[in-house]
């Protein structure tokens, strides 16, 4: 009996002493509280913004542009992405997505090209030089994580995220925007790409532009397809909540690695505002 007791007495102290088994740690790059349709649906996020003008003589490689970013710092850093126009046309085209994706949690930069001629590899390279401008000498560096970044953009500026993406593997996230690009395969891209084509697009068809885009990336990547029903190659370029939603979504589960938005994005979903919608989910 005293032995029993001896043994029940060491079995409690070396419970209190002894480590307690570590819980799995929470994910350190979410921002935000947990989303809902409403919450990724809405025009503003949970973060107040800011913005700064980015001038065009103040910079290399691009044409200048809007910083729009979280005004706390409390969350800690921010994934930034980088967002082009597409062909003549200039930033104002894509600047609603600006605070509609700062105020969910992101530094955002939309930007003028050299040239509102420039094609998409050189708006690619514009891109790359948008988010090297942000991470290393703007204004808002110290608010970044410089390994969480991504691309987006228009039409042309669609077809440059790709080639940015290629150029730069160690981008987290990609969505080109009807994009339209001469070069059709992208099977060496390995960035976790959505892509967004529009169904009535009569400048880049999605069955000569989007589609074959989105079959070329390789099998094995993260990927998804979404066709707007009943739109058209400028759905973009005005406020959209289907193009809105779905892409806050995309840049947090893969810039943030916030499995939170899964549930939005796998399965496949489907509405009246969508006409098609491919990908390889689940997701890695």
């Amino acid at each position: 009996m005293v032995k029993a007791r001896f043994a029940a007495a060491l079995a409690a102290v070396l419970v209190a002493v002894s480590p307690a088994t570590p819980a799995l740690a929470a994910n350190p790059y979410e921002r935000g509280p947990a989303p809902t349709t409403s919450s990724i649906e809405a025009s503003r996020g949970s973060f107040a913004i800011a913005q700064t003008t980015v001038a065009r003589s103040a910079v290399s490689g691009f044409g200048g542009g809007t910083i729009y970013y979280p005004t706390s710092t409390a969350s800690g850093t921010f994934g930034a992405v980088a967002i082009s126009p597409g062909f003549t046309a200039s930033q104002s085209s894509v600047s609603w997505l600006g605070p509609r994706l700062a105020s969910q949690g992101f530094v955002v930069i939309t930007i003028d090209t050299l040239s509102t001629l420039d094609q998409p590899a050189s708006r690619g390279t514009q891109l790359l030089a948008a988010l090297d401008y942000l991470t290393r000498t703007s204004s808002v560096r110290t608010r970044i994580d410089a390994t969480r970044l991504g691309v987006m953009g228009h039409s042309m500026g669609g077809g440059g995220s790709l080639s940015a993406s290629v150029s730069r593997p160690s981008l987290q996230a990609a969505i080109p925007l009807t994009p339209w690009h001469g070069t059709k395969s992208w099977t060496s891209d390995r960035v976790p790409t959505l892509i967004i084509g529009a169904e009535n697009d009569t400048v880049a068809p999605v069955s000569s532009h989007s589609e074959p885009f989105y079959t070329s990336l390789p099998a094995a990547a993260d990927k998804a397809y979404l066709e707007l029903n009943n739109a058209s190659h400028s759905a973009p370029t005005s406020t959209n909540v289907t193009v809105a939603k779905y892409s806050i979504s995309w840049l947090k589960r893969f810039i943030d690695d916030d499995t939170r938005y899964d549930q939005f994005l796998c399965p496949n979903p489907s509405g009246s505002t969508i006409q098609e919608w491919r990908s390889t989910c689940p997701y890695s």
